[in-house]
């Protein structure tokens, strides 16, 4: 007979505990709503964050309440304890200190842990039910297996994630002769490792399994780079939250089952969400590297020919911008590689006061991960109704006199509405260039995340400043109190 982890419960106070996780999960999902508005956005992060501190303390009073193989006492609680005050002295400076460039590769680190705990939980729950030599029921075996799995490949793909954004390896698409075939062959022997695992019960086996779901992680992740990057961190943050699901079932935790739910499932709108804001299908994103990378070329148009640009002073530009009617800031990535926020507002508050009409343009894919503009703005307490997103901001580009596009790239390359043959056609785009005049702020020539030149910058209505942006941003409020 197998043994499960939590048997008859002490009905009063498992009562209690059973309470406190519901209230805790409401709490979640309120979280969940308030982080769907940038006005509610910090309340709701700071109600997650109590719910999740009175689930996991309550929990320390299962001992009392459920008979148990793993009690709390002696050196496991010691140990558990430990490992939550190493766990907090690394993770609260980390989070305080993180600039906003990093923001994206400590999601993706930080995912990669979760799912690699709610696997190792899994392996633990399975070992313990296997180590008198009896056979588990099969679906204890398979919610075990499940939680390997999905934990596994979120872990490892989300270190080839972190590494690629951290630029500890190249952030392009890494292919190889036989991608698809080898992935698809290790895909199978997983799925074959598991029904074995489940009709034997073998703890062999299922190392194996998790073994290979590890590498599968690693292939799976390896040639999706670029502007691809993004989405691939919100899908492996569904997959971990469906790992922590699993692990739920495996521990009969009902609150790590809503949990998990409600982050796979936010995961899975999000990265649908983002796909179509790219203008590609999921699939699309995740497998169109296979078999190619694309590399910049000299000229928009592919023919290798170096193309003219126009280029202007920050004076000249300070005073078109004083005295234009409407100014919309396009922000991205070299916005947050500049921490540029500040003097981004600085200008556009000083052109408010000087009559002019500003917002800010935001695509949802700007940057490297999903919402990375407006908490990069909100840092500098832009107001929220200054914000617009790319849907509710296009229809306004063709009364705006100008477009000051500052570290954005791909965003607003007219490339993806106007080349059928360019990889990012298809995608809908903040449109810079029905605006009468754009002004790109950029340090250097070079592509964007998709490694593709922009015909915004060729345009005959384009004005480059170059260098970085703080820099440049500073001299245009200079410029405008000069103007």
């Amino acid at each position: 007979m197998s043994t499960n982890l939590i048997a008859t419960a002490h009905v009063p106070l498992a009562n209690w505990i059973e309470l406190v996780y519901l209230l805790a999960a409401i709490g979640f999902i309120l979280a969940l709503k308030g982080l769907s508005s940038p006005k509610q956005a910090r309340n709701g992060n700071l109600l997650g964050a109590v719910a999740a501190i009175v689930a996991v303390g309550i929990t320390f009073a299962y001992p009392a309440a459920y008979k148990q193989v793993l009690h709390y006492h002696g050196i496991n609680l010691l140990l558990m304890v430990v490992a939550m005050v190493i766990g907090t002295a690394i993770a609260v400076p980390v989070a305080r200190k993180v600039k906003m460039t990093a923001m994206p590769q400590l999601v993706a680190i930080f995912n990669g842990v979760g799912g690699g705990a709610a696997a190792l939980i899994s392996i633990l729950v399975f070992i313990l039910e296997t180590s008198n030599g009896d056979k588990p029921a099969t679906y204890r075996i398979v919610e075990g297996l499940l939680g390997v799995l999905i934990g596994c490949v979120s872990f490892s793909g989300s270190a080839i994630a972190f590494a690629k954004l951290q630029e500890l390896m190249t952030g392009r698409p890494i292919t190889y002769p036989g991608q698809q075939i080898i992935n698809a062959l290790v895909a199978v022997a997983i799925v074959a490792l598991a029904v074995a695992t489940s009709i034997t019960g073998s703890q062999v086996l299922l190392g194996v399994t998790a073994l290979l779901s590890l590498v599968l992680g690693i292939i799976f992740v390896l040639p999706i780079g670029g502007a691809d990057v993004p989405v691939l961190i919100s899908l492996l943050n569904s997959f971990t939250g469906l790992a922590v699901a699993a692990s739920g079932f495996t521990l009969n935790n009902n609150l790590l089952i809503i949990a998990g739910t409600l982050v796979g499932a936010s995961g899975i709108l999000l990265t649908q969400m983002m796909s179509k804001a790219m203008g590609r299908s999921l699939a699309n994103v995740l497998f169109s590297a296979f078999g190619s990378v694309v590399t910049a070329t000299g000229g928009a148009d592919g023919s290798g020919e170096t193309r003219q640009v126009k280029s202007g002073s920050a004076e000249d530009i300070g005073v078109l911008l004083a005295y234009a009617r409407k100014v919309v800031i396009i922000p991205g990535y070299g916005l947050a590689v500049a921490q540029a926020q500040h003097t981004a507002r600085e200008l556009a508050d000083l052109l408010m006061e000087r009559g002019v009409e500003v917002f800010y343009a935001i695509h949802p894919v700007a940057g490297r991960m999903p919402g990375h503009m407006n908490v990069l703005l909100a840092e500098a307490n832009v107001p929220y109704d200054e914000l617009k997103e790319m849907d509710e901001a296009n229809p306004e580009m063709t009364t705006a006199d100008v477009a000051l596009v500052v570290g954005a790239n791909d965003t607003v390359n007219p490339a993806a509405k106007n080349s059928p043959g360019s990889p990012i056609f298809g995608m809908p785009i903040i449109n810079a260039d029905d605006a009468a005049a754009v002004i790109f702020l950029k340090r250097s020539m070079r592509p964007g995340f998709a490694g593709i030149d922009n015909e915004l910058l060729f345009n005959e209505k384009t004005t480059l400043l170059f260098g970085d942006a703080k820099d440049t941003l500073g001299k245009l409020v200079a410029a405008v109190q000069e103007a």
